[in-house]
Parts: structure tokens; sequence; C-alpha cells
């Protein structure tokens, strides 16, 4: 049994294979349920690792920073939340890949929105937790950037980045400005536009797998850091 600091959902990974692990987040106002869905489709030889955000909005409902929008569009965040949910992600992820016994060269960070940032964040704070993150119709978050690692202490590291044409709740232009912040950075980016609104539609959700599998197919030539 994992003993983590976090409430989680776990898929194991398949006996007989080489395991990775698959930390997923979910969007704002969702669970640990959410974006477990989707451990079906991931490769078997992930571990699959599913989060609850410890800030509760209602029963079945949590996030991992409260936030407001101005009518202007401006975002403003309730920031000690976040700098408390960035280490619990990152305490989360290195416990679980330690219990695991998992380097980090196999772990992998994903979410959803809110979850996507979490992820996003963890990567560029905390790289040597990680070899790369999948960030879904999501953004990049400015209070965040004051903490980043050094670009050298990314080299490396992959990011998948998606997002929906028609996302109407965080929009298109969000993941265009991660793809070209990311872009002066020395890791591996693949980004992603997809017809859609703020959800991972099939053809997404199959391309984000893919390059799942594609990084745990790859790793037998890379050297372990």
């Amino acid at each position: 049994m994992l003993d983590l600091p976090l409430s989680f959902l776990h898929r194991p990974a398949t006996p007989g294979s080489e395991p990775w692990l698959l930390v997923l987040m979910h969007g704002v106002g969702s669970n640990e349920q959410d974006l477990f869905g989707l451990a079906p489709y991931v490769p078997p030889q992930y571990h699959v690792l599913s989060l609850r955000a410890p800030y509760r909005m209602g029963p079945t409902a949590n996030a991992w920073f409260e936030f407001t929008v101005a009518a202007d569009g401006a975002r403003s965040i309730n920031e000690p939340q976040e700098a408390a949910s960035r280490a619990l992600v990152a305490q989360t992820v290195d416990a679980a890949a330690r219990q695991l016994g998992i380097p980090a060269a196999r772990v992998v960070a994903g979410g959803f929105s809110q979850g996507g940032i979490m992820a996003l964040t963890l990567l560029l704070t905390r790289p040597e937790l990680l070899h790369g993150a999948m960030v879904w119709h999501s953004r990049l978050l400015p209070q965040a950037l004051p903490h980043a690692a050094q670009p050298a202490a990314l080299a490396g590291r992959q990011l998948w980045v998606s997002h929906g044409v028609q996302d109407n709740v965080i929009p298109l232009a969000s993941a265009q400005a991660i793809r070209d912040h990311v872009r002066t950075l020395p890791l591996a980016l693949s980004y992603r536009e997809y017809p859609g609104m703020h959800e991972i539609r099939p053809e997404e959700l199959r391309d984000s797998m893919a390059w799942l599998h594609g990084l745990a197919a790859g790793a037998a030539g890379r050297p372990r850091w």
C-alpha cells in the first residue's frame, strides 16, 4: 500500500515490464475519479496514480487553489494555496516513485486544466523529479515562474501540450503561450491543437497515449540521470 500526502487512486503497472509512473491531476471542481477513468487507455507499463486536490469546494469537488476572474479577464489566485499544493504535489510524486521503486527518469506528471497547471509547474520548478509532463487544456502560471529551475536542469525532459481550438474555458492563446515559453528551454516539446472545447476528445487522447508509449519505448537508449 502506498502512503502518500494526498488522496489517490492507483492502477498498478502490468507485471513483467519495466515500470513507469504516470501521476494525474484533475481540474477545478472535480476529484480523483475523473482522470482515473483514462487508466484503461494508459500503456500497461505505467502505474497510474490519480490524485485528489487538497482544497474542498463541495462533496465531490476539489481544487488545487482558488482563483477569481475580473470583468476584464484578469485572473488572481490564492497564492498561499498554490504554493502549498505545489509542495504537496512534489512530495507526493517523490514519495510514490520511491515507494514503487521507479526512478525519476521514468516518471511523468499529467493534468487537465488546473491539474495541467500543476503538472507543468512541477516540471518547470522540480525537474529532478520527472522525465516529463503531459498538459491538457491548461495554461502557464506566472506566479510559479520565479520558482523555476535553471534552464539547464530541463535538459532531456519531455513535454506534451494539447488544447482545443474552441476551448471556451481556457483560450487557445494560453496553450500557445506555453508553447512559446518552453521553446526557449532545452526540453522536447510535442504541441498539438484539436477541434473541440474544454474536453479531451478521442483523437487527442489517442495521440497523448501514443506519446506516453513512445517515452517508454524510447527509454532503452537514453542515459539514466
